[in-house]
């Protein structure tokens, strides 16, 4: 997250692919209160809505290839959904 007033530094929010992505505080203008950034709300309802459960093809190998770890994870969740 870049704010104008510490450009060129920058907040980095890292997270993991098993990890939820935290909420933010989202920068606006000196004078605005700052917003509560939900970012996984945000894509799980994008996700939702456009019916990606449908579209995607789950079967095929992701780009970029996952970790051991992660691909175990991964087919775990697939296999309760």
């Amino acid at each position: 997250m870049s704010r104008s007033d510490r450009r060129p530094q920058a907040e980095l929010y890292p997270f993991g692919l098993q990890d939820p992505i935290s909420p933010f505080q989202l920068p606006l203008r000196h004078e605005d209160t700052e917003l509560l950034g939900d970012l996984q709300a945000l894509l799980q309802g994008v996700y939702d809505q456009a019916g990606f459960d449908l579209a995607i093809d789950y079967t095929r190998e992701p780009v970029p290839v996952l970790s051991e770890a992660n691909a175990i994870w991964v087919n775990t969740l697939l296999q309760q959904q």
